[in-house]
């Protein structure tokens, strides 16, 4: 009985605590707002920008300024580019695998 007891509390433990940032985040401003605020005051400071497409991406996507289907789509896009730019090279075969 006592371990059926400790187990519920531990699952209402962990479902409070990663229930607990969506329920926390009713300040009543869009999404992106504060991580866009706290981007710039990375910038500000002097931290590192990204210097590449996928770093700017992964900045937005953290950011809450595109989505994860929009990320996913611009990335493929990526992908697709970097292929038609440098295609890959497939070395030709020498012999039998088992010689």
């Amino acid at each position: 009985m006592l371990f059926l007891t400790l187990f519920i509390v531990v699952v209402i433990a962990v479902v409070g605590f990663a229930v607990w940032p969506a329920l926390a985040d009713t300040s009543g401003e869009p999404p992106g707002t504060r991580a866009s605020a706290a981007a710039a005051d990375l910038a500000g400071r002097g931290e590192a920008k990204p210097e590449s497409l996928e770093g700017v991406l992964v900045v937005q996507l953290m950011a809450g300024e595109i989505t994860r289907s929009q990320y996913l789509h611009s990335i493929e896009g990526l992908a697709a580019r970097d292929d038609d730019r440098h295609p890959l090279a497939v070395p030709p075969e020498i012999g039998p695998a088992d010689a």
